[in-house]
């Protein structure tokens, strides 16, 4: 498969594009700095550079064109205020998947966030980030053109992977290792079956597999 990520050098992408290269895969990783190049082509991905905060559908679009599968894991990062939520969290994830419709990239895996939801209220910052993120899905949900998944880790840690998770549409809070969100997106893209799903993502007792093909109905 050829698989093309937003947000290429962020932390749960470059696993996931270790994990992708390792199984044969070509990965491509959006980037915003030429400088983060390297870092991906270590991990097996050939970086484009294009900002996503101003590029256009278009040239969105040509980056995307004959990939297999597109999966959007791009944020503003801790550091940013509001309005980087909502032209990153949001924006840039509306952006992505208006240009994978224009590609003809129906697979589409959204990196999203536990708690996500348009309408949440609240004045901090994590409160912003909830509402931009929730805004992102919403919008990605209503594509009839994209078979999309998304997918809603809990707090997430540096820990190693265990493999071993609860995957489910609701499962309560919790906190999850990058590895195995890395590893649960990877699974995603092998399991078509699970488009049209929002499902939460904690450590838990059962195998990535089984967890995926679990809700796939398999």
């Amino acid at each position: 498969m050829r698989i093309v990520i937003a947000g290429g050098h962020g932390q749960i992408a470059l696993r996931l594009e270790r994990l992708l290269a390792a199984r044969g895969d070509e990965v491509a990783g959006i980037v915003r700095k030429a400088e983060q190049g390297d870092d991906l082509r270590a991990a097996g991905a050939e970086p484009v550079v294009l900002d996503l905060e101003s590029a256009s559908v278009e040239a969105v679009a040509a980056v995307l064109e004959g990939a297999d599968a597109a999966v959007f894991a791009a944020g503003a990062g801790p550091g940013s205020g509001v309005a980087r939520k909502d032209t990153v969290d949001k924006g840039a994830a509306v952006l992505f998947a208006d240009a994978a419709v224009r590609a003809g990239v129906r697979r589409f895996l959204v990196v999203s966030s536990m708690g996500a939801d348009a309408g949440h209220t609240g004045d901090d910052i994590f409160d912003a980030y909830l509402r931009a993120k929730g805004a992102a899905d919403a919008y990605v949900q209503g594509l009839g053109a994209l078979d999309w998944t998304v997918l809603r880790p809990g707090g997430l840690t540096d820990d190693a992977g265990s493999g071993l998770v609860r995957l489910e549409a609701r499962t309560g809070r919790g906190m999850i290792p990058r590895d195995d969100v890395a590893a649960v997106l990877a699974e995603l893209l092998e399991t078509p079956a699970t488009a049209g799903l929002t499902l939460e993502l904690v450590g838990g007792s059962t195998p990535v597999s089984v967890a995926v093909k679990s809700v796939a109905g398999n």
